[in-house]
């Protein structure tokens, strides 16, 4: 996953001082501080709850294990400090530094975020600057965060693909290592699979959400959040609907359970996406949409999952969280959850997701099947996706389908390059009948039409049938026998997102008669908004407030 589209490149971009009337604008809403030299301007782990402008003096970026300067560059007057994690009110993952005495303004993130949202030429010039940061923090793996033996470990290797996938920096090292930080860091980590934070702080039993919720990724609150909408869902169409709900004025959180994108953040090419002729990856595409919604407010929480909703006496919706129990309220609720890939029923699959087995090809997943064979599961465009993206990566991809041809779902320049790639074997009228390995994933029986054979694999992919994610609605809607949201005219409602029960909403793969594209799915987010602030308008009308900011013609 290249992050080459989603900010400028900082090495080449030129400095540009904000206008005299925006650090007027700042200084309205801030606070100067001063900081004496050597004064710890944020530690790691800090909440990014305020933007910090530097009036006069220096400020370094500190390398959390030595102490000392991590980089050469320094802020200094006129400059800003920050990354895309302000925006979702996330936390430093590197710690800063006063490098002498440093006068700064200090403006409350939410206030700075009005201002932004109020001086569109500020915003621009903030997010281009925090997105060119991240970008370079991604792209040199700058960060407090350590993994080591993610080749080995399914729980490191877990944490590897959440970061990866969310675009957060972190730095990777093998068990084997034998020299510098990485063997320091194997010291720390007594030479077992680990995920460091800071300095020295090993993470027990590591897992996306621990991880989470040292990033400021997790909700946070302890406590009942209220909102005017709540989105399930960070794929395409939820993602959409963030972006316009926080234009309109819409008070809204995204809970997603994995890593923004869904399914299109695994596709490493989509080339029929108008507007992008070369073709984009759908992590980035979808991450230009998550700096959308969070520069209009809509903040995203991740990896949680709702597990339940109820419906208050007073019309509210109430979606019951996973682990701790969280509560988030709402007026309204948009089920974007989309399908996710069916299992396989085969011996030992649980054992090996996620040590060999994988139900995404990113990055991360080429890197662990590089030079070794891959094989991949499933005849529609996101397995034909997965195969010419392995293809790069793996000594030999191995394309299993169960019929006498590709899906007639697949698009036909995909189909051509699939059966035109020397790197590529289309095995049809076969399927995966065994797997084979200690701890991780080795070999594969496969059946076809000559008999049962062994295949050396260094990597499963399995992207077959789609199933949706819709228990947790519990009851309040009307579903489909194979378990769709029906909506619309199926419900006897005007509007095709509207669900059997006012105020819940559906939109992309999830929805009952959808077109399974990503286009279609980014459309229907942001045209139900519409009706969603219809909805919440007269919410808060009985309620005897405003409503929440005005809706376009």
């Amino acid at each position: 996953m290249m992050m080459e589209n989603i900010g400028a490149d900082l090495e080449v971009m030129k400095r540009v001082p904000l206008a005299d009337e925006h650090v007027a604008a700042i200084r309205e809403i801030a606070e100067e501080v001063e900081y004496e030299t050597g004064e710890m301007v944020a530690e790691v782990g800090d909440p990014m709850n305020r933007f910090v402008y530097v009036l006069d003096g220096e400020i370094e970026v500190v390398d959390p294990y030595s102490g000392g300067r991590l980089v050469e560059s320094t802020l200094g007057p006129t400059q800003f400090m920050g990354e895309l994690a302000f925006l979702n009110a996330g936390s430093y993952t590197l710690p800063m530094r006063a490098a002498k005495a440093t006068t700064t303004l200090e403006a409350p993130r939410e206030k700075m975020l009005d201002l932004m949202s109020k001086v569109p030429e500020l915003s621009d010039h903030v997010i281009t600057v925090f997105s060119a940061r991240r970008r370079k923090q991604f792209e040199d793996h700058r960060s407090s965060i350590k993994l080591i033996g993610a080749d080995k470990d399914s729980a490191v290797q877990n944490v590897a693909r959440f970061l990866s996938r969310n675009r957060i920096p972190f730095q990777n090292y093998d068990l084997d290592t034998s020299e510098g930080e990485g063997l320091r860091l194997c010291k720390i980590a007594e030479h077992e699979p680990s995920v460091i934070f800071a300095s020295d702080m090993v993470i027990d039993d590591p897992t996306p959400r621990k991880v989470a919720r040292l990033l400021g990724l997790d909700l946070g609150v302890g406590e009942q959040a209220e909102v005017d909408l709540l989105i399930v869902g960070g794929g395409p169409a939820g993602v959409a609907a963030a972006v316009y709900a926080g234009a309109e004025g819409l008070s809204a959180i995204a809970i997603e359970d994995t890593a923004i994108g869904g399914q299109a953040g695994t596709s490493s090419r989509i080339e029929n996406y108008m507007g992008f002729p070369t073709g984009i990856s759908g992590a980035d595409l979808i991450y230009r949409g998550q700096v959308q919604a969070m520069k209009f407010g809509t903040r995203f929480v991740m990896p949680r999952r709702v597990v339940k909703l109820t419906q208050r006496e007073d019309g509210r919706f109430c979606a019951e969280l996973d682990e701790d129990g969280e509560i988030v309220c709402a007026h309204s609720v948009l089920v974007a959850t989309g399908v996710q890939y069916r299992r396989l029923p085969l011996d030992r699959l649980q054992e090996l997701e996620g040590a060999g087995i994988y139900y995404a090809a990113t990055e991360m997943e080429a890197r662990f099947c590089a030079g070794k064979e891959a094989v991949v599961i499933g005849g529609g465009n996101s397995a034909g996706q997965a195969a010419m993206y392995l293809s790069r990566h793996a000594k030999c991809v191995h394309l299993m389908i169960r019929g006498d041809t590709l899906a007639d779902s697949m698009s036909s320049y995909l189909r051509d390059r699939l059966e035109a790639d020397p790197g590529i074997q289309i095995h049809y009228n076969s399927e995966v009948c065994g797997l084979h390995g200690e701890g991780t994933l080795d070999a594969v029986t496969i059946k076809g039409p000559d008999g049962e054979r062994r295949q050396d694999c260094g990597g499963l992919f399995i992207m077959i049938g789609a199933a949706p994610n819709t228990e947790w609605l519990s009851d309040l809607v009307e579903l489909d026998e194979k378990g769709f949201v029906l909506c619309g005219a199926d419900v006897g409602k005007p509007m095709f997102a509207e669900t059997s029960c006012d105020g819940i909403f559906a939109v992309g793969d999830v929805r009952a008669s959808s077109i399974k594209r990503v286009a279609s799915a980014v459309g229907e987010g942001s045209v139900v908004v519409s009706s969603i602030w219809s909805h919440v308008a007269k919410c808060h009308e009985k309620m005897g407030n405003d409503p929440p900011g005005s809706i376009d013609d």
